[in-house]
């Protein structure tokens, strides 16, 4: 069934403003994927924070321009699915690696990262990002770990001394 004109138009804005927000763009072909592993791919989907469409190659390069995902304009050829990530970079990486390796039908094409668009290749290397919470853990032992080493610094010189001390004292006993 085709798309009125006001349908289409209320898709391009909804994926415009989804792509203003969006980290990162994956886009896969899914052509011969069963209705089960793609209902059980946009559940997960939504568990994930990803925005996951299937849209008219057209219509999405109307919704990507003037948006920093106006690099893939030249790559949309085919049926594709779209994921878009809305929590961190790499969640709709991670997802489409992980359904892809079930399912063999589906191949991603391209993904694009601040204003680039990058091979299907460095799919990998997307997903291995750390999540927000990951990144966060990170930046906190990388900022306590110069506290800690002074905290034991300073603890270190009454250390050696008691321990100067008690060997010493078992010195002496013996």
């Amino acid at each position: 069934m085709a798309l009125t004109l006001e349908q289409k138009k209320a898709v391009v804005s909804e994926i415009a403003k989804v792509a203003e927000i969006a980290h990162s763009l994956v886009a896969a072909e899914y052509r011969g994927s069963s209705v089960d592993s793609m209902t059980a791919m946009r559940a997960d989907a939504r568990k994930n924070g990803v925005y996951l469409k299937v849209v008219k190659n057209t219509l999405v390069r109307r919704a990507v321009k003037n948006t920093e995902y106006e690099c893939i304009a030249d790559a949309l050829v085919g049926p594709l699915l779209f994921a878009f990530s809305q929590e961190d970079p790499g969640c709709a990486a991670r997802l489409l690696k992980d359904h892809a390796k079930e399912n063999d039908k589906l191949e991603v094409k391209f993904l694009a990262v601040g204003g680039q668009m990058l091979p299907a290749s460095e799919l990998s290397r997307l997903a291995s990002l750390p999540t927000k919470d990951e990144a966060i853990a990170l930046l906190m032992a990388v900022m306590k770990a110069p506290i800690e080493k002074l905290a034991r610094t300073l603890n270190e010189p009454h250390a050696k001394l008691t321990r100067t001390i008690a060997a010493v004292k078992e010195q002496k006993a013996a």
